[in-house]
Order: structure tokens, then C-alpha cells, then sequence
């Protein structure tokens, strides 16, 4: 796709890699490789694993963009914002193998996918926005009401709490959590379940189940739009 993102083709599935950098940080270039990559599976017609780094799927928001000025902030914000809609209106089922820490945009990245796999151990899963001093976005608002549980809503997203691999699948980030040889075969064993389904049924079935969430999550998008990002990093 180009240098940050990876695409590996198989059957029935394709594996998506994020790789840039120490904290696999989620800049424009690798959310424009992950529409590319999106786009391919989608012709395809194959259900579609995303992945990152040994010990880390993702660290968030490249900071160097972030604290460039408000309007390079909004605009990474907005790309990813549009890719979490995305990903939670995909046709195919989307697998996040989390291969470790997975804080703010990679923890959002869990929050927009079908099945999350995470990785025993050490590792900090959560969205540190507000202990960063970033105002949470409106769009990030609208996804953690749909997909976190909701006795954790507010310690996750008012509160700044980051999570351990077994209490995110409490709070809702996790699905799962494997020892970090099985991440990969796993997925692959889920993925291979998930070619079964019939995929007219499943994104139809998708977008009913999604339909208020989507719609919110379309309107924050572009309150976000009409607002500066709040950021104080």
C-alpha cells in the first residue's frame, strides 16, 4: 500500500500491518494506506485482519502533526474519524489482532473493528486524551457510547482510565486476549469462522444493528468540523 501499511493477500482473508515507528503512530500516510488496503479487500470480497507492531498496535494520533497547529490536528482527527466510520460500516468483518498497547486512535481502532484479539501481558489499552489535555472530540464521544460498556464509559472517556489486557475486555475494547505466539493463528482461525458467514447477510445485518450509532457518529463528524480541536499537549 506504501511504506507504513502492509497488505497480505490469502483465500479467504487478508492481513493489514501497520508499521510506523517506536509507538506505530497513526498519521495521514498510514490512514491512507489503510483505506487502500480497505479498498483491495473490500474488491476482493475477503474478510480483513489489521494488525501492528510486536508489543504495540498503535500509540494514537502522530503527535508531530497533532501539535503542528489546530488545522493539521482537525484535519488528522477528521481522516480519522472517517476511517473508524468506515471500518464500523465495512461489508466484511474486520479483525483487530492487538499485538500490545493500544492508546487513544489505536484504541479507537479496537472500538471500530468486529472482533478485537488482544495480548496477555503488560500492556495499557485505553483513550488518554483527557490526561494529555485534549478535549475529547465529539466523533470520539459517539463511538465510545457505541461500543464500550457503558459502567465504563465515563471512567474511560471523562477519567482518562487505561486498562490492562484482561479488564479492556470488561470496559469493551477486547474481545479476547491470547498468549502473543497465538495472536496471529488465532485471527486466522476467527477469520476463517467469519468467511462463513453469508456477507450479503452480514453487512446488511451490520448496518441495521449500527444504523442510530453510524448516524451519530455522522453528525459528531461534522460538529468536529464546525469546531476547533482543543489540544494541549
Amino acid at each position: 500500500m506504501n511504506e507504513f501499511v502492509s497488505y497480505l493477500s490469502d483465500e479467504n482473508y487478508v492481513i493489514i500491518g501497520i508499521n510506523n515507528g517506536k509507538v506505530n503512530a497513526i498519521s495521514n500516510e498510514v490512514i491512507d494506506g489503510i483505506h487502500q488496503a480497505l479498498n483491495i479487500a473490500e474488491k476482493d470480497d475477503k474478510v480483513v485482519i489489521l494488525t501492528g507492531l510486536s508489543g504495540i498496535f498503535s500509540g494514537g494520533f502522530d503527535l508531530k502533526v497533532m501539535t503542528k497547529s489546530p488545522e493539521f490536528a482537525k484535519g488528522l482527527v477528521t481522516k480519522g474519524s472517517k476511517l473508524s466510520y468506515r471500518m464500523l460500516s465495512f461489508p466484511k468483518p474486520i479483525i483487530v489482532a492487538c499485538n500490545g498497547h493500544a492508546i487513544a486512535k489505536g484504541a479507537f481502532l479496537l472500538l471500530s473493528a468486529d472482533y478485537r484479539i488482544g495480548v496477555e501481558g503488560d500492556f495499557k489499552i485505553g483513550l488518554n486524551e483527557v490526561m494529555i489535555g485534549m478535549t475529547m472530540h465529539h466523533a470520539g464521544i459517539a463511538i465510545a457510547k457505541a461500543r464500550l460498556s457503558e459502567v465504563y464509559l465515563n471512567r474511560s472517556v471523562n477519567n482518562a482510565e487505561i486498562y490492562n489486557p484482561k479488564d479492556a475486555i470488561k470496559a469493551g475494547f477486547l474481545d479476547v486476549i491470547v498468549p502473543e505466539s497465538e495472536l496471529i493463528l488465532t485471527a486466522i482461525k476467527v477469520a476463517t469462522m467469519f468467511g462463513k458467514l453469508n456477507s450479503k447477510a452480514h453487512a446488511e445485518t451490520k448496518l441495521r444493528v449500527r444504523k442510530h450509532h453510524l448516524e451519530s457518529l455522522e453528525n459528531a463528524i461534522k460538529l468536529d468540523l464546525n469546531e476547533q480541536i482543543s489540544i494541549n499537549i
